[in-house]
């Protein structure tokens, strides 16, 4: 296949594919990453040897080709740990580009490490350890007057022990050589925490002490300023990641149509496939844990793999004369849980929704997660009425409540079985299901009553005379 033939062959060309690059042969065998029409980075065969190689077609190849090439440059001449770029080359008369970059065999990208630990309390030494290698490679990146635009854990690659510097395109250079200014660094670390939980900024200044500052930056940082940087960045990628959610990108599958909406979180699709064509028989055979009125939800397994699914019916004509018209509580339940996920608070995956509708109407919908084994809140306190729980699971609980009170995000319906614990003993968290009802907030009026009526519906999970009542009123926050 000549390479300019990728702009045609969609998202998810057959494999193994051959593809005449320069004068020779590339064998690509998987894909990594595919912007349909765009870009298509795979692992491959070139001359023997495994490489990383980045295709590009479409009407943008030889800008972003410019920009992969000069950033490599820049990372290789300021001799900094990257692939090493094997060949290159750009076609103008087929409007095609590719750069084969040595392949890092047996290396973990920093943000697939992150995932590993995320659920741990924060800055755990394992989280510490991730936070500060990256950190470090970001100084060392910094004090050579280079920085990365779109800078986060997955562009850091480690490999026995050494961390290398990946995607090109997205460095830019100040002054060669030279450290950064100080504007630029807190301009790019904003970009950096923002990608982290938020429950890292109190800790912020005490990381670039240890790992940031003896590495680069000759000014004193504005603490204010970066996390200023840091709280507009994060509100920046919430808002345009909750968009993707219900539109085609590399993240998420989505077909829109008169008579249905399906999303799908994108890397999920395959091994869930058979469900989202039979998802009522699914729901037959599975184990029922609610049924009738406006929701069933039921345990299915999947080739083994225990799911959640939650369909949510239309009870009768006049329940359907109030919905139709609306986004259904399954579309709010799939995007708030998205929200959750991205803010670092935890609820069990969400892989898919489905709408059936009639020509634009809305009828009933379906929502699935991943199943989540733990126990509730109820069960894993029942034997603690006139006592208290260990603290581990105390701990967990304030970190809970401060992340919802820090989003301005109501539950809703904070009953003991919509908090699972999540996680093995002290490595755990509290994890929050049937979001129905949940809301963020913009004012901070209207976030302190919806705060006081999930306070006093969790309280009311205990009798208000036992010692476990008294214990939770007077840890958690009263007023937001």
């Amino acid at each position: 296949m000549r390479l300019s033939e990728l702009r045609h062959a969609g998202r998810s060309p057959e494999l193994p594919l051959s593809i005449d690059v320069g004068a020779g042969t590339l064998l690509l065998r998987q894909w990594l990453r595919v912007l349909p029409g765009r870009r298509y980075v795979a692992a491959a065969e070139w001359q023997g040897r495994a490489v990383l190689a980045k295709l590009l077609v479409g009407a943008q190849a030889e800008r972003h080709y410019r920009r992969e090439y000069e950033g490599a440059q820049l990372l290789l001449g300021q001799h900094l740990p990257t692939p090493e770029l094997l060949a290159e080359g750009y076609e103008p008369e087929e409007g095609a580009a590719w750069l084969l970059f040595d392949y890092l065999a047996g290396a973990q990208g920093l943000g697939d490490a992150w995932h590993q630990v995320q659920a741990q309390p924060i800055l755990s030494a394992a989280q510490r350890s991730i936070i500060g290698d990256a950190l470090q490679a970001i100084a060392r990146l910094h004090a050579r007057g280079l920085w990365q635009e779109d800078l986060h854990l997955d562009n850091l690659m480690r490999l026995a022990g050494k961390l290398y510097l990946i995607d090109g395109g997205g460095v830019r250079a100040e002054t060669l050589g030279k450290p950064l200014s100080c504007e630029r660094v807190e301009e790019n670390l904003g970009v950096f925490f923002a990608q982290l939980p938020a429950a890292v900024e109190p800790f912020i200044e005490e990381l670039l002490a240890q790992h940031y500052l003896h590495e680069s930056c000759e000014q004193v940082l504005a603490l204010d300023a970066l996390l200023e940087e840091t709280t507009k960045v994060r509100r920046r990628r919430l808002r345009d990641y909750l968009k993707k959610v219900g539109r085609e990108c590399s993240l998420f599958s989505v077909r829109r149509g008169p008579m249905g909406l399906r999303a799908v979180l994108r890397e999920a699709l395959p091994a869930i496939e058979p469900l989202l064509q039979a998802p009522d028989k699914f729901v037959a055979a599975g184990h029922i844990y609610k049924t009738g009125g406006a929701a069933t939800v039921a345990r299915v397994v999947l080739d083994g793999r225990p799911l959640i699914v939650k369909r949510y019916n239309i009870k009768s004509f006049a329940h359907w004369l109030k919905r139709f018209w609306r986004p259904s509580r399954a579309w709010h339940s799939w995007r708030e849980a998205h929200r959750l996920d991205l803010l670092g608070i935890a609820t069990p995956r969400p892989l898919a929704l489905l709408e059936r509708r009639w020509y634009g109407l809305r009828k009933e919908a379906f929502l699935v997660t991943d199943y989540l084994a733990g126990q509730d809140i109820l069960a894993l306190f029942a034997p603690y009425l006139d006592s208290s729980p260990p603290e581990y699971l105390l701990v967990a609980l304030d970190r809970l409540f401060a992340a919802l009170i820090r989003e301005r995000i109501s539950h809703g319906d904070l009953k003991g079985h919509n908090l699972l614990w999540d996680g093995d003993t002290a490595d755990g968290r509290w994890s929050l299901i049937d979001l129905d009802a949940m809301r963020r907030h913009t004012l901070h009026r209207s976030f302190a009553n919806a705060y006081r009526r999930d306070r006093a519906r969790f309280l009311r999970n205990w009798p208000a005379d036992s010692v476990l009542h008294r214990l939770l009123d007077e840890r958690l926050p009263r007023t937001a």
